[in-house]
């Protein structure tokens, strides 16, 4: 049996292995959006016969409005970004891959699936995390040779998308579950090549995304006055934490409202003292001094400015490095 890989959101080894409950926790793990989007009200329907292609039209339609999607480029809504990046090494062409070693591991492992060997330099395709996750930063748009952009966490900064980029050649990928904050809904997109695209539709066969799926997505992505008061909240809060964890003695790198990167002296050593409070943070097996942190809910602030008087070097002085 294969050994899972490391990810965020492992609550139930957590409460393993520091005690509590999961009302007792709160998961910062992850780089979900703690405020979600509202629910809209569903049809029965929605919920008892198969996703109607009226309803699929509409998400394929708000989807490219939201996104402005370039002309020539082909949209797959998927039952989750995660399902998108399992299926695309098996509809192209190649052999090697270039995906960095400090990105989301999800990539390499679905390639390496696929029978591709993953290299740091030059190969047949490429993938491109943008921004990063976990380092937050942006990177320079795609210049030759087929590339896939995972835009998981992009939805906070549009203007600074690739979206122009999809098309033959390019596949973007969108989650909706981070910037609207439905991940449970389990929907994704990909979005570009339509001979690629193609082949990853045929992959997932008929009905991939289910019918209340379909109807909130078209309605969260058409709500851009909630997108914008939300792209401004993210970002006012972002600031907070970095202040916050700064007083600690943690240095902040990456520029991702949805969660910060943190180089402290022993992540795991935070992360047990985080723990101990019952609050979740995520660490990294190649980097022993990266410690994330995802935007804490509202109600949370007080407990999370506790927490971090008990951490780290709580009298040091905030040092908080400048943004790119």
């Amino acid at each position: 049996m294969t050994a899972p890989r490391d990810h965020g959101g492992a609550l139930d080894a957590a409460i393993a292995r520091w005690g509590g409950t999961r009302a007792d926790w709160i998961d910062l793990s992850t780089g979900i959006n703690p405020v979600p989007y509202p629910l809209p009200p569903l049809a029965p329907a929605d919920w008892c016969a198969l996703p109607d292609a009226e309803a699929a039209r509409a998400l394929d339609q708000a989807a490219r409005r939201a996104w402005s999607v370039p002309e020539g480029a082909a949209v797959l809504a998927a039952p989750g970004a995660s399902a998108l990046i399992a299926t695309l090494p098996f509809c192209l062409d190649g052999q090697s891959v270039q995906i960095r070693h400090d990105t989301y591991n999800e990539h390499a492992a679905a390639f390496r699936n696929a029978g591709w060997t993953v290299e740091t330099g030059g190969a047949d395709a490429r993938v491109i995390v943008h921004p990063n996750n976990p380092t937050g930063e942006f990177c320079a748009a795609p210049q030759a040779g087929f590339t896939v952009i995972d835009e998981s966490f992009c939805d906070t900064a549009p203007q600074r998308s690739h979206i122009a980029q999809a098309g033959p050649g390019c596949v973007i990928l969108k989650s909706f579950g981070k910037f609207w904050g439905l991940a449970g809904l389990r929907l994704g997109f990909a979005i570009g090549d339509p001979q690629v695209i193609a082949a990853m539709r045929a992959r997932l066969g008929p009905w991939p995304v289910a019918g209340p799926a379909l109807r909130i997505g078209a309605a969260a992505l058409a709500d851009t006055a909630w997108a914008d008061t939300t792209r401004a909240r993210l970002t006012a809060d972002a600031d907070r934490l970095d202040r916050l964890v700064a007083r600690a003695g943690a240095v902040v790198q990456g520029d991702c409202p949805l969660f910060r990167l943190y180089t402290v002296p022993d992540a795991r050593a935070w992360q047990g003292a985080f723990a101990r409070h019952h609050i979740l943070t995520r660490t990294f097996p190649y980097a022993p001094t990266w410690l994330r942190l995802g935007l804490p809910a509202p109600e949370h602030w007080p407990r999370l400015r506790a927490a971090c008087g008990t951490v780290g070097g709580a009298s040091a002085q905030p040092r908080v490095t400048p943004r790119p």
